[in-house]
């Protein structure tokens, strides 16, 4: 929810041979304070075995989840232990996360990734800025990859952290909806500093609000592939019969007055809703010079009067093609299937006491642990038990991707998500072009105004 939380017990949990595992509890949340740890299973819920019965996400969901106050009593396997462990846990609130990872990339550069633009988007940003200048950062990479978007505020509120109060961040107008401008309200902490923003054809929304008054103002440099191209303002009308019906009144505008929604043509709703595949068949994914705009959709910057594109989402200056070279048959297969989230959470549950001691901390995983041949073995195995026969091609194609992905998954599980980032970026071509950009600032400063 967009809200920022939910109630329920607070846990991260995955399923497994028809068993219920906690992969992680929320810190601080009503499964952590009565002590339910990682790697537990949930056998019974009042009263109800769980375990065998063909569960479903859904199901958890629903017996899990409830309102603030009310109490779910569960029934634990424990790894190591040979009695059945009772719980009763007072369901909470539990905060859902915007912000996905905030470290140190190199000793100057920060990186921060969010997935959602909710309603404490702002705090969490601004607690994970403060907590990176303290650890020495000037410059920032802002992530905003696969980020669907969500409340126009929120993006607002991270715009004017990089923003002068003066400087409009986006407008909405329609042909009967009148103009109206949203200002940075307050004083930005990130005024100063290199700044760039990675997107990709999932960023959306909010996403593109921010890329377009960075970019419009010359405040940073985008990098990636052109935005997903969402920009309407709907009103919902209610109907006598409860329903509702959405009606677009007006579109989102870049200060220079992009637009930034995407193209839509009456009649022709399959080819809308089609957009990104026909990006991919006409090769916009991996070569820029695929992409080709009319004068009319030529804009230039509000103070280096550098070119830009409107014409839907947000063209990047800087462009990364798509990578696919890893990709194969196999690699597909596993994905698909969710294979490789089930064989590290397998791989874990067996190896945790040993994991937990060898590897206390990130760093000390992070320098030694390495994906070797036994446990691709086992991958293998897992996968064909699961129905993917063995491919000899396929996982020399994809070993490496594989293995940067189950080291990152592993660390996931035993630390956080924060630091599942911290593994895979490392061979990330477009957080790599982001750091070389930072680090060659004077090759590149004409796309910025100082």
């Amino acid at each position: 929810p967009l809200e920022g939380n939910f109630e329920g017990i607070g846990i991260e949990f995955n399923i497994l041979n028809d068993t219920l595992f906690v992969v992680n509890p929320v810190p601080g949340g009503p499964s952590e304070r009565v002590g339910i740890i990682a790697g537990d299973r949930i056998i019974n819920v009042d009263g109800k075995p769980i375990a065998g019965v063909g569960l479903k996400n859904s199901d958890v969901t629903k017996m899990l989840r409830g309102n603030k106050g009310t109490k779910v009593t569960v029934q634990i396997l424990r790894k190591g232990l040979s009695e059945i462990l009772e719980f009763t846990i007072t369901r909470d609130k539990i905060p859902i996360y915007s912000l996905d990872a905030a470290y140190m990339v190199e000793p100057h550069i920060g990186y921060i990734k969010l997935n959602r633009f909710s309603l404490t988007t702002e705090e969490e940003f601004l607690t994970a800025l403060s907590k990176l200048k303290k650890e020495k950062m000037r410059d920032l990479i802002l992530d905003l990859r696969g980020n669907g978007g969500g409340f126009l505020n929120a993006a607002v509120a991270l715009s004017e952290q990089f923003l002068d109060e003066n400087k409009l961040v986006v407008y909405t107008e329609g042909r009967n909806s009148p103009r109206f401008d949203f200002f940075p309200t307050k004083k930005g902490e990130f005024r100063k500093g290199r700044l760039i923003i990675l997107m990709d054809e999932g960023s959306a929304s909010a996403s593109e609000i921010v890329a377009g008054a960075v970019q419009d103002w010359d405040r940073g440099i985008i990098v990636g592939r052109r935005s997903f191209g969402k920009g309407l303002v709907q009103n919902q009308l209610p109907l006598p019969d409860g329903s509702m019906i959405r009606l677009t009144v007006a579109r989102y505008h870049t200060p220079t007055g992009r637009v930034i929604q995407k193209p839509y043509n009456m009649g022709k709703l399959d080819s809308y809703y089609k957009d990104l595949s026909s990006r991919y068949e006409k090769g916009e994914l991996f070569n820029q010079d695929s992409i080709s705009f009319p004068d009319s959709l030529k804009f230039y910057t509000l103070q280096n009067q550098k070119l830009v594109y409107g014409g839907g989402g947000i063209m990047p200056d800087l462009f990364i093609p798509i990578d696919t070279s890893y990709y194969s048959d196999y690699y597909g297969k596993l994905v698909r299937k969710g294979i490789i989230n089930q064989f590290v959470l397998s791989y874990i549950d067996e190896q945790r006491d040993f994991l937990k001691k060898s590897y206390p901390k990130f760093d000390k995983f992070d320098n030694h642990f390495n994906v070797d041949n036994i446990v691709i073995n086992k991958l293998i195995d897992y996968a064909e038990k699961q129905g993917v026969p063995y491919d000899a091609e396929g996982i020399k194609t994809s070993m490496d991707e594989l293995s940067i992905q189950i080291k990152g998954l592993i660390a996931q599980n035993l630390f956080s998500t924060n630091y599942y980032f911290q593994v895979v970026n490392k061979e990330n071509k477009s957080l790599q072009k982001a750091v070389e950009i930072i680090n060659n600032w004077d090759s590149y400063k004409h796309l910025v105004k100082e």
